[in-house]
């Protein structure tokens, strides 16, 4: 689901960014480390979202339109 792909994106790069700016407070760089991949893959998850919400969205569209372009043939070949 493109929402939850969403959500946990941005939990991921908060988490992200706190353990990046402990990393900095404490001179931990391995931490900082850390918090910056998983930053970024937090990013990477909602984005992935996004593309997912465009697609379902595509799809659902693609799909009203083949079922009214059958609609119409039905009722030219009804008369």
């Amino acid at each position: 689901m493109a929402v939850e792909d969403n959500v946990k994106g941005k939990v991921d790069e908060v988490s992200g960014k706190a353990k990046e700016v402990a990393g900095v407070v404490s001179d931990d760089e391995k931490l900082e480390a850390e918090g910056k991949a998983q930053g970024l893959a937090g990013k990477a998850r909602g984005l992935f979202g996004d593309a997912k919400d465009k697609v379902e969205d595509s799809a659902e569209n693609l799909k009203d339109k083949a079922e009214d372009a059958v609609d119409d043939l039905k009722s030219k070949f009804k008369k």
